[in-house]
């Protein structure tokens, strides 16, 4: 059996007023927004980082609804290593109970999304060597080989407009943050 040994990497959180909490974030931790935009869903996602390493360590995310009862949680996102444990993390959650599915390249990720066994959203994904605005979001194929998920990323990529390699974005995001 693989062990999988995921990292804890960035929260995402549901925001009544999201432009006051991108402020509190920004001013209170020194968190700078990386990217934001509109999902393909619909939500309004802002992305915030301190880590020229990490695109975002916390996803605000808009239409927090007002009703008490109201899990504020977006999602808990997990780093694994390699497709091959992205793969047997998909497998697992499916046979161990997991729903609503969904496997993505987010140009600079590839992520798949489930909801454990108490409706909460978990998120296993790895990072490319490539960068892309977000969001950012195409189905993935986790049944294609490495190769041929590496080259229709790069491809999706290259067309995108805010394209760079994943180290040219971390350095402008280094020097973002040290300015």
């Amino acid at each position: 059996m693989r062990t999988i040994h995921a990292r804890l990497a960035h929260v995402g959180i549901y925001a009544h007023d999201k432009p006051r909490l991108e402020s509190f974030y920004t001013t209170v931790l020194g968190l700078m927004v990386t990217d934001s935009g509109k999902a393909r869903s619909g939500m309004e996602l802002t992305f915030l980082s301190a880590s020229p390493g990490n695109h975002h360590q916390l996803v605000l995310v808009g239409g927090r609804p007002d009703t008490s009862g109201f899990n504020p949680i977006n999602q808990i996102s997990f780093m694994v290593d390699s497709l091959a444990d992205l793969r047997v993390v998909h497998r697992r959650a499916l046979d161990n109970g997991a729903t609503d599915m969904r496997v993505t390249s987010h140009g600079n990720a590839w992520s798949c999304y489930f909801k454990d066994p108490e409706g909460n959203t978990v998120e296993a994904y790895l990072d490319t060597p490539f960068h892309v605005p977000q969001p950012h979001g195409e189905p993935l194929d986790l049944a294609k080989s490495d190769a041929e998920i590496l080259a229709e990323t790069e491809a999706s990529c290259r067309a995108d407009a805010g394209f760079m390699m994943m180290e040219d974005f971390q350095r402008s995001l280094a020097d973002r943050l040290a300015g």
